[in-house]
This record gives structure tokens, C-alpha cells and sequence, in this order.
């Protein structure tokens, strides 16, 4: 992708409806003097099937499938929960967990129903508690896997990024989405969904995937 082809659009299109990642990409992407779109504005983009079995896989997906509908560099993501007890689990699923349809606190509760059985069992080992009482119910890693691409010339600008935490029992903070409450931040002794807009931009593994991406676009 040449610097001209991508620079020549005054617009990134965000392929997402989730609220919450919009919020966060345009923050990011503002230091590039451009408008961030996503998935609400061109409401004629059906739903993409995500039918890939990495988190990389499907960020390609969803990014060539809307740039090549709307003839514009798009930005799409995949990200989501691997936790450490479950094998990696729920991973390219973190969405639909507990259901095709699965709200964010359905997939939570599901998630906090799954550990606690298994600590039920006697198959996972104690992890303490945190202060306030909650209960550390296993190690677990948020990932992120962005790509951009350039329908012009068929090309794409990848990145990932990781953040390692805990899951707890009891939520921490309504400032974040998706599994961000039950997720504690051990360096920072916070939940993610306690960190602010900019705090989180420094340590979540969203953030993470952005300074990685960005110098690729500046340079691009």
C-alpha cells in the first residue's frame, strides 16, 4: 500500500457495530486527521460470517469484505478472551459464548459458571482473593488482531496485541465492555473495566495492536 493510495481518503472505515470498540479506534486513529466510520453508517453491509479459526483469520475477513462492498481502506478487528482453564477457551467464540445472540453479561455469567465448576471439582488450583473478597478464579489473556486493507491494491497491514490478567468472580468497574469487568490487571491492581479511555489505551491489548499498526500506516 502506498502512501498516496491510502492517504488520498479522508476516511477509515471501522468494520464494527460494537459501540464501545468504535469509541476506542477513534481515539487512536484521530492523530491521523481522519474521519472513523464503522458499520452503523452503512447500515446495507449485511452481517459477516467470521467462519475463521484464528483471531487473525477473521479480522481479514471482515476487513476485505467491507473494503472490497465499499471500495475504501477498511480497519477490522477480531478479539477476545483465552482463558488459561479452559484451554484457551472462549477464543475466536468470545462473542457468541454462552449463544449466537449472547449478550455481554450473558457470556460473563456463563464464564464465572464454567471456573466456578471447575473449582467446584477440585480441577483447578487456588489463585487467593483480592481484597474486596473476589475470588481469582484463573489466569486468562485478552487478544486483538488488527487488519487494514486496501481494496486498490488488494494488500494488507496487520498487527496483534496481548494483555495478560485474571478473571474474577465478582465484576470491577462499568467503564469498559465485554468481558472487561471480570477482568483484573495485576500490574495496575485495577479491573479493566475501571481504567480510563487513555489508561486503557495504554495497557489493553486493543492499545497494544494500535501502536503497532499505526507506524505502519504513517509509513505506509
Amino acid at each position: 500500500m502506498s502512501k498516496h493510495q491510502l492517504l488520498q481518503h479522508e476516511k477509515i472505515v471501522v468494520a464494527t457495530k460494537n459501540a464501545g470498540k468504535v469509541r476506542e479506534f477513534a481515539h487512536a486513529l484521530q492523530k491521523l486527521g481522519k474521519e472513523t466510520l464503522s458499520l452503523h453508517d452503512y447500515p446495507q453491509i449485511p452481517d459477516i460470517v467470521e467462519d475463521g479459526d484464528t483471531f487473525a483469520a477473521n479480522a481479514r475477513i471482515k476487513a476485505k469484505t467491507t473494503g472490497d462492498t465499499l471500495g475504501v481502506p477498511v480497519l477490522a478487528d477480531d478479539s477476545g478472551l483465552r482463558v488459561t482453564a479452559l484451554n484457551g477457551a472462549p477464543g475466536v467464540y468470545s462473542a457468541r459464548f454462552a449463544g449466537e445472540h449472547a449478550s455481554d453479561g450473558d457470556n460473563n455469567e456463563k464464564l464465572i459458571r464454567e471456573l466456578k465448576r471447575l473449582h467446584e471439582q477440585g480441577s483447578l488450583p487456588e489463585l487467593g482473593s483480592l481484597d474486596d473478597g473476589s475470588q481469582l478464579l484463573s489466569e486468562a489473556q485478552f487478544v486483538c488482531a488488527l487488519a487494514l486493507y486496501d481494496p486498490a491494491t488488494g494488500l494488507f497491514i496487520e498487527a496483534e496485541g496481548t494483555v495478560d490478567g485474571v478473571i474474577t468472580d465478582k465484576p470491577h468497574g462499568d467503564g469498559g465492555f465485554g468481558y472487561d469487568p471480570l477482568f483484573w490487571v495485576p500490574r495496575l491492581n485495577r479491573g479493566m473495566a475501571e481504567l480510563t479511555k487513555e489508561e486503557k489505551q495504554q495497557i489493553s491489548h486493543r492499545g497494544e495492536a494500535l501502536r503497532v499498526l499505526l507506524p505502519q500506516l504513517e509509513q505506509a
